[in-house]
């Protein structure tokens, strides 16, 4: 007796996966996805090839490559997709490590209004930072240019708002746990330049 490989229609498809129609019509039309088969009404259907597929071209598109760049690396991906699930473990774990950090942050800044002490200006722009790291991948380059905007911001402030600054900075610090210290001496660690 043969099982039948389940289908889905393209609207089933989109609502399984959370990948709009308009996507996946998109990826037919540039012959990324194409759909294996069609029913006796000619509606599109995909197989379980077509997910693994459709797995596929999201994890080539969630490491920043053009739609151009996939369809020349779909067929060699194709084959066996442990090198592209290890790449997006990775991908993943890197994004876990910076919203533990980005929450630290918040956390800090959260317990600072709780204390009655108003954050200041400094603290918002590296928690928006953090905030930003989540999002997206910054280049050591773009990570420095942020210390420096940091650092002219903090060369502005007079000697009184450097020193508030300083005992918010210590207050905070004192309300992360020892793991949430670890965490962002590793991150500080990690964009530290090379020594020469």
């Amino acid at each position: 007796m043969d099982i039948e490989e389940p289908r889905w229609r393209v609207g089933e498809l989109a609502r399984a996966t959370h990948v709009t129609v308009r996507a996946l019509r998109h990826y037919h039309r540039l012959g990324l996805l194409v759909p294996s088969s069609r029913t006796a009404g000619g509606h599109r259907c995909y197989t379980g090839a077509d997910v693994r597929r459709l797995h596929l071209i999201l994890a080539l598109r969630g490491f920043g490559l053009s739609l151009a760049e996939i369809g020349r690396t779909l067929d060699d991906a194709a084959g066996d997709p442990r090198a592209i699930l290890r790449r997006q473990l990775d991908a993943a774990d890197e994004r876990i490590r910076r919203a533990t950090s980005l929450r630290a942050r918040v956390a800090a800044v959260l317990g600072a209004l709780d204390r009655l002490a108003e954050p200041s200006v400094s603290e918002f722009i590296t928690l928006i930072e953090g905030m930003v790291l989540v999002e997206q991948r910054l280049t050591p380059e773009q990570f420095a240019e942020m210390g420096r905007r940091r650092s002219e911001q903090a060369a502005a402030l007079s000697a009184e708002e450097l020193a508030a600054m300083s005992r918010r900075r210590r207050e905070a610090t004192a309300a992360l746990s020892e793991e949430q210290l670890e965490q962002m001496r590793r991150e500080r660690d990690r964009w530290k330049p090379a020594e020469v």
